[in-house]
């Protein structure tokens, strides 16, 4: 007995460090995006700023432009690294991403349809949640509905279907749109982008991550059984379907939340969670903090180039775009087969 508590507990120390290193990574980062913009400042500088003393027009650019997008940054990476790696662990396939089941699409849908309404910001961000949510209820439940099919392969065909629809009527209503006005502003939006974020947009998001993540966690050791298959999972006493929707009802609500803050920025949940497991393996335990620190890390640095490559702001979309699907290509080059 004793024997295999302390292997468990050495097996476990490798993860923990490596949690360490990527949360001091995290925060050093954090500090030097704060220090980085057109506005440059010193570490001294950016200390000071930081403890509310020094230069007011650095206290400025640091409290009400600097951390709000670093902290929406941080966010919205780790969110989308959450679902990403949930989803993938739930359908047992690596190549899955948080937009699987539509809800990208239905968020960006309802988000046009707010921008095409001529709503305010807040109002905007609400449609784009309500879009993403409602996709994937209606995915749901055309699901339910159809029978003697496999459970997981329906509901990623009909989310296919859910998403080319919803894509469709964004089409349409660019089509519709002010080319002057409505339609930059749509298409800035569909790219995604942190610019201009404030701490009030930040907040209503920051509760709802939370809430997803939570049964995320607490259902880790169900989600690593659910991974080896449902009859499996029936037969260690797991209910299949009630277990599936939490997590898909989680991870969707975590996609949704930051969809509606940041706009369409694809990839993240596809690439972290692979390079997560390729790291600490397929453990559900070990694999969703380490893919949010990871997320988090690395939706951070693709937001600074984008801020700081050019003189006009690079889309999220297409940072991410760039680099993600290189490594998708190199992902479906290695060739390997099933879930590990």
């Amino acid at each position: 007995m004793g024997r295999g508590t302390t292997a468990d507990v050495n097996s476990g120390r490798p993860v923990l460090s490596l949690t360490g290193g990527l949360a001091l990574s995290l925060a050093a980062l954090a500090f030097g995006a704060v220090m980085i913009g057109p506005f440059a400042l010193s570490p001294g500088q950016t200390v000071m700023a930081l403890l509310g003393q020094g230069d007011a027009k650095a206290s400025i650019v640091v409290w009400n432009i600097r951390v709000p997008r670093v902290a929406a940054a941080l966010l919205v990476g780790a969110a989308l690294a959450a679902a990403g790696a949930s989803y993938q662990a739930l359908f047992r396939n690596p190549l899955v991403s948080p937009d699987i089941l539509g809800v990208s699409a239905g968020a960006g849908l309802g988000a046009v349809a707010g921008i095409f309404l001529s709503l305010p910001v807040a109002a905007i961000q609400a449609s784009a949640f309500v879009g993403g949510m409602a996709a994937v209820g209606f995915v749901t439940l055309v699901a339910s509905m159809v029978r003697n099919t496999d459970r997981t392969l329906t509901l990623v065909l009909i989310g296919v279907v859910i998403g080319a629809l919803a894509g469709a009527a964004t089409s349409l209503l660019k089509v519709m749109a002010d080319p002057y006005d409505q339609l930059p502003a749509i298409t800035f939006w569909l790219l995604g982008s942190l610019a201009a974020i404030t701490t009030e947009d930040i907040l209503p998001a920051l509760p709802m991550v939370l809430i997803g993540l939570v049964p995320l966690a607490l259902l880790r050791w169900r989600i690593n059984v659910l991974s080896l298959g449902d009859e499996e999972a029936r037969a260690l006493g797991i209910e299949v379907g009630r277990t599936r929707f939490l997590v898909i009802a989680a991870a969707t609500l975590i996609t949704a939340s930051v969809t509606a803050l940041a706009g369409v920025v694809g990839w993240v949940g596809l690439v972290i969670p692979h390079i997560a497991r390729m790291l600490v393996g397929p453990g559900f335990g070990r694999l969703l903090p380490v893919s949010v620190l990871i997320g988090a890390g690395y939706l951070l640095i693709v937001d600074t180039l984008a801020r700081t490559i050019a003189q006009v702001e690079v889309p999220l979309g297409i940072l991410t775009a760039v680099i993600g699907a290189p490594f998708f290509v190199w992902l479906l080059a290695r060739g390997r087969r099933g879930w590990s």
